[in-house]
C-alpha cells in the first residue's frame, strides 16, 4: 500500500516538482567543499584508525574549512583519547552506488571504525528501495571483510521535510523520500553485527544551517561529530591491549 501510494504520488504531482526541482537548482547557491587535509594523524593514546565516506554532507560543504566540517570535529574530538589515523573519502553529489566505488578503490587497508553519511541524493534522485538495501548490504560487508572494520557507523539521513531551501510540495515530496530511506535503513540496520545508525540531534534552525539552507553549517557539524564521538567512545573506551590496532607499526 505504502509503495503503491508513493509511486501515484509521484505520477501526479510530476510536472511540478519538475518545474520546482528546475527553479531550486538556479536559485541556490553551489556551496564549494572546504579546504583542509583529508587524512592524516592527531592525538595520543591506542590507535584508532578512522575512515569517513559520503557525500557532500560528509566533505564538509557548508563549512568554511574541513576543522569546522564533520571530519575535523570528529577527529579532534577523538583525538583526546585515541591516537586517531583517519582518511576522508567523500564527494558532493554522491549517492550510496558512488560511495560503494569509491571504497572499492581504496587499497585494502584495515579500519577499526568506519562513518558513513550519504543518502539524501539517493532521496532526491529517487533511488529504487530494493537498491538502496542492496547498496548497504554492499557496502558495510566490503568494509567488514576488505578493511577489517569492526564498528561501521550509517549516518541517519536528515529532516530534509525541513529544509528552508525548498518550496512546497518538492519539500514535503523529498522528505517523504528520505523518511522511507531512512525507515528502511533502521530496519536493516538491527540485524547487522558491528553495524548502528546514529542521528544527528541538532534543532532545525537557520544558525545550525549554511546559507545555502540545504547543508549543514559548522554548529551542525559539531553537535553530529558530538554524538558520533560518544557512540565510538563507548565501543572503544576498553583497556589498551584490547584494541584491535595496538601501534603504528602493527
Amino acid at each position: 500500500m505504502e509503495r503503491w501510494l508513493h509511486g501515484v504520488l509521484t505520477l501526479s504531482l510530476a510536472p511540478l516538482l519538475l518545474v520546482q526541482g528546475r527553479w531550486v537548482r538556479r536559485r541556490t547557491p553551489l556551496l564549494p567543499e572546504p579546504p583542509g587535509p583529508r587524512a592524516g594523524v592527531m592525538g595520543q593514546g591506542p590507535v584508532l584508525r578512522l575512515l569517513m565516506v559520503g557525500d557532500s554532507s560528509a566533505a564538509g560543504v557548508g563549512a568554511a574549512h574541513q576543522d569546522e566540517a564533520l571530519s575535523g570535529r570528529l577527529t579532534q574530538s577523538l583525538s583526546r583519547d585515541f591516537t586517531v589515523h583517519w582518511r576522508l573519502l567523500a564527494c558532493t553529489g554522491h549517492k550510496l552506488a558512488d560511495v560503494r566505488a569509491a571504497v572499492r578503490g581504496l587499497p585494502a587497508e584495515p579500519f577499526d571504525v568506519v562513518v558513513a553519511a550519504v543518502g539524501v541524493n539517493d532521496a532526491t534522485g529517487r533511488t529504487h528501495m530494493a537498491h538502496w538495501l542492496h547498496g548497504l548490504q554492499s557496502l558495510v560487508t566490503e568494509l567488514k571483510q576488505r578493511h577489517q572494520a569492526q564498528q561501521v557507523i550509517l549516518s541517519a539521513l536528515p529532516p530534509v521535510h525541513l529544509f528552508p531551501a525548498l518550496p512546497q510540495p518538492l519539500r514535503w515530496y523529498l522528505g517523504r523520500c528520505a523518511t522511507r530511506l531512512d525507515r528502511a535503513q533502521r530496519r536493516w540496520v538491527v540485524s547487522q553485527p558491528g553495524c548502528e545508525l546514529v542521528g544527528a540531534d541538532f534543532p532545525m534552525d537557520l544558525r545550525y544551517m549554511a546559507h545555502d539552507g540545504f547543508h549543514p553549517g559548522p554548529l551542525a557539524y559539531e553537535v553530529w561529530a558530538s554524538s558520533l564521538a560518544a557512540h565510538i567512545r563507548a565501543r572503544w573506551h576498553c583497556p589498551t591491549e584490547t584494541l584491535h590496532h595496538q601501534t603504528l607499526s602493527d
